[in-house]
């Protein structure tokens, strides 16, 4: 595989590995922008996208730290026909350094990747370490990558007896004992959920995003607010709401029921 453009360029290394996640997850990846700044943000700061769809994506992305303020126009293209995918850097720092990635489904649950970095005016002395350096900034970022990729899957997975009927109610005790225990995660109807104190008042909510099934279970609750930490959306946990103009909802929570002896109980 050669990047074709018209400035000489010089591959200066090639990562490969596995992932544990099927071609269709390792696609959907590939086509999701929206994650560059929250799942990988030791790398990236903030991204714009200019314009996105099936063929790939556009974007203007800020990389980190912040401070730094520097910025790259980053361009995705897809040929999913021929499995493969490159992203090149059109402005900003590595212009035209261009990243071939080789997607081939090994199984219903694994992937081969295999990543081509060429990159141009590669000083032959310097190519070594450029190389090492690209295959450590990528064997991070598809770590972060397969992480989000895994979790996706088992959420999107089919689950024995999970038909939410259940129990839809759960006694978690005296409330004095029970708040030495928040934040708690628990599972009532075959879902989960997270009991959190807001301003003085227990609360529940769900755990999944409901944008992709992100995780909320380990999420800091900031002013009654919880972000996705795969996409940066945010939900009031008053009122389970979006408060970032996306429009979704959180899964219904349970009613937390504290009785006259400060039992308290979650239900359906």
């Amino acid at each position: 595989m050669r990047p074709k453009t018209r400035t000489p360029l010089t591959r200066v290394a090639t990562y490969r590995r596995r992932v544990a996640a099927s071609a269709e997850r390792v696609w959907e990846n590939v086509r999701d922008w929206e994650h560059l700044p929250w799942l990988h943000r030791g790398s990236f700061s903030d991204i714009e996208c200019l314009e996105s769809g099936e063929k790939g994506w556009r974007a203007r992305v800020g990389l980190h730290p912040p401070a730094a303020r520097r910025e790259i126009l980053l361009e995705l293209a897809i040929d999913a026909d021929a499995g493969r995918y490159v992203s090149r850097v059109v402005e900003g720092e590595g212009a035209g350094s261009e990243i071939w990635t080789s997607v081939g489904p090994r199984d219903d649950s694994h992937t081969e990747i295999r990543v081509e970095f060429w990159l141009p005016a590669v000083d032959p002395a310097g190519a070594d370490a450029l190389g090492a350096a690209y295959t450590r900034l990528y064997a991070r970022l598809w770590d972060e990558d397969e992480d989000m990729m895994v979790r996706r899957a088992a959420e999107l997975a089919p689950r024995t007896g999970a038909t939410g009927r259940g129990e839809r109610s759960l006694d978690l005790g005296p409330l004095d004992a029970l708040r030495a225990r928040l934040p708690l995660r628990v599972d009532l109807a075959g879902r989960g959920f997270r009991l959190v104190e807001v301003e003085g008042r227990l609360l529940a909510h769900s755990v999944r995003c409901p944008h992709l099934l992100g995780p909320l279970e380990d999420t800091p609750v900031e002013h009654g607010v919880v972000t996705c930490p795969w996409h940066g959306y945010r939900f009031d946990l008053r009122s389970g709401r979006s408060c970032d103009g996306h429009g979704l909802r959180l899964d219904r929570a349970p009613t937390v029921r504290i009785d006259e002896r400060s039992q308290v109980t979650l239900s359906l």
